[in-house]
This record gives C-alpha cells, sequence and structure tokens, in this order.
C-alpha cells in the first residue's frame, strides 16, 4: 500500500472511531486520543481522576467500537494474583484420571480496565508486571501468550488514600502514558445530563475489526522520525535527569530521579501515532511536545524542596518542555 494511501485509510479510520466513542463519551478528547494512542503504540494507560468522570464507560466504549474481548478487574485489599492471571484447576477427564487444567483470568482479554490499582496489595500489583511488559503469563511450567492487541488502562483515586498502596516507580515505568481525566466544562456537563434525560438509549456501532486495528499499528510504525526529532525527544529526557549534563535548572533544582530510558522511547512510539491523527507520515517536534507530559509526569521523581516550595510536576513540566524546545529551535 502507498504511504499516501495508507495514510487516508489511517486518518479515515480513527476519525471513524473518534466520532463513535463521541456518541458516549462527552468532551475529554485528549483523554480519548491518549488512550487510542495508547492502544496503537502498544503500550498501556495510566488514568487519575475522581470518580464519575467516565474512565470505566470509555474502555467499555472503546471494546464496543473496536470489537475487542473487555474485561474489568475491581482492585481490592483482598485480591488475589490468580483472579487475575487465572490459575491450575483440578480436571477430571469421562475416564476418571485427573489433572491439572489452566483456566484463563481476566487478564486474558484485549482491553483490561483495572479500576482502582491502587488499592490491591503489592504482591496483586505485581501480578499485571510480567503480563503489561511480555505479553505473557507463565502459570507453573507453562507461559501463555496475550493475544494482541493488548492494552492495559488502570484507574486510580487521587483522593481517598487510606488503606491504598501506591504503584512502585518500576511499575509506573510501564506505562506508556499517565493521563489526568478533568472534571468537564459547563457546555460538556450540559450535554451530559440532556442525553441522561433522553428517553432513548444511545447505543454504538462496532467500526473497526481485529485485522484492521493490526494494520492501523503497522501504519503507525511506517511514520518517519528525523534525527532531529529523535534528538529532541533524547534531550526532553535527558533535561529531567539531576546528573546530566544536558540537565535543566528546575531539574538539578527539583527533580530527585528523571525519566528512565523508557521515556524517550515512549515519546516517539506515542509521538508518531499522535502524527498520524494529524494526519501526517513523518513525526515532528510539535507531536514530541504534545505527548510530552503524559509520558514523563510519571516518570519523576521529586525531592523535598520541590514539595517545599509547592512545585509540582506539572508545574515544573510546563516550564522545562518550552525551554527544552526553544534550544531545539536554535539549534
Amino acid at each position: 500500500m502507498q504511504p499516501e494511501t495508507a495514510l487516508q485509510l489511517a486518518t479515515s479510520q480513527l476519525n471513524r472511531v473518534r466520532q463513535e466513542i463521541g456518541k458516549i463519551i462527552v468532551g475529554q478528547k485528549e483523554v480519548v486520543d491518549g488512550v487510542l494512542i495508547c492502544l496503537l503504540a502498544g503500550g498501556h494507560v495510566l488514568l487519575e481522576g475522581v470518580p464519575g468522570l467516565g474512565k470505566t464507560t470509555l474502555l467499555r466504549t472503546l471494546s464496543r467500537v473496536l470489537h475487542l474481548k473487555y474485561s474489568r478487574i475491581q482492585f481490592t485489599p483482598d485480591l488475589m494474583p490468580g483472579d487475575i492471571v487465572g490459575s491450575a484447576m483440578m480436571d477430571t477427564s469421562e475416564t476418571g484420571a485427573k489433572s491439572l487444567k489452566f483456566q484463563p483470568g481476566p487478564i486474558f482479554s484485549n482491553l483490561v480496565l483495572a479500576d482502582e490499582i491502587n488499592r490491591a496489595t503489592p504482591k496483586t500489583q505485581s501480578a499485571l508486571l510480567e503480563a503489561m511488559q511480555e505479553h505473557t503469563v507463565t502459570s507453573g511450567n507453562h507461559t501463555h501468550l496475550l493475544e494482541a492487541p493488548f492494552l492495559v488502562m488502570a484507574t486510580q483515586n487521587p483522593i481517598e488514600m487510606e488503606g491504598t498502596y501506591p504503584l512502585p516507580e518500576a511499575q509506573l515505568d510501564r506505562f506508556l502514558m499517565k493521563i489526568l481525566v478533568p472534571y468537564p466544562t459547563r457546555s460538556d456537563l450540559t450535554a451530559i445530563v440532556e442525553r441522561t434525560i433522553q428517553k432513548d438509549e444511545i447505543t454504538v456501532e462496532p467500526v473497526l475489526d481485529h485485522g484492521e486495528i493490526m494494520g492501523l499499528k503497522d501504519i503507525c510504525h511506517q511514520v518517519l522520525c528525523a534525527p532531529h526529532v529523535q534528538d529532541h525527544a533524547i534531550a526532553l529526557v535527558m533535561a529531567t535527569q539531576p546528573t546530566s549534563p544536558e540537565a535543566h535548572e528546575l531539574t538539578k533544582k527539583y527533580i530527585r530521579f528523571g525519566s528512565s530510558p523508557r521515556g524517550a522511547q515512549a515519546l516517539v512510539e506515542c509521538g508518531r501515532v499522535h502524527a498520524l491523527f494529524h494526519g501526517r507520515m513523518h513525526l515532528s517536534i510539535e507531536d514530541i511536545d504534545a505527548v510530552a507530559p503524559a509520558v514523563l509526569r510519571h516518570r519523576i521523581i521529586l525531592n523535598f524542596d520541590a514539595h517545599a516550595d509547592g512545585q509540582g510536576t506539572e508545574s515544573i513540566l510546563a516550564r522545562l518542555i518550552p525551554a527544552v524546545t526553544a534550544v531545539a529551535a536554535r539549534a
């Protein structure tokens, strides 16, 4: 397929998916695009927002629009690893012979909602690590492959932190993006209430099948990345590392640990999909900057001085990203 034809097909399909999701999800364009970016880039997404903002509804709607298998796991303190990945069960044949048979858990889906992930114990949280990173599940001596596409969308509540277990940095780093879900605007809230009082229930139709989704992922991998754009992604990550010679002044003052190399990989992968969303088969610095806050915000650990001076990850990135971009523009 020629690049121009592939681009037209991809943008048409993505617009149809967005329009269909828009029948259920009002506003939240950046959140919807972020989840789609993670799905097509082959990563996972962490959503943070107060209850009632449509996080669960979004993934359920996405599964219907893309005709993918969906499962929801409600994380609680008594949830066990076997409740997620599955476990070996005793099976009796017709002849009475007994054997162990693996019973797959809810992780064996295309779209997995890990609801309020920080309410589960670290042992249970770690059960997701292999599945998220390797796309496999190991039970005994057997390794089971997870079907592609595979997306874990975890949610966490920024309030009610009592009785929760904050995600360790090793697990946070495995999320391609961390997206903050904002409150709806007045006009969006009006539209939500109007839809609530309608007599007829709104339904969505499947837009893409499994083969078309995998085709979209292949097109994303064809998006070109020029050397200067790649250098910009690397410069952004280096600017967050306090021990790097390229560290920004804010970094030296307020950041204890910066982004890992996964951050640079995520900037390029997410930027490619963002470029495709905007009808381009080449990655630009603007694409990198657009996805940078969601890619980097959970990969930065602040020091005590940042908290003492009232600085947060968002305020630091809001100044750091434009500063690195300005240097790239002068180069």
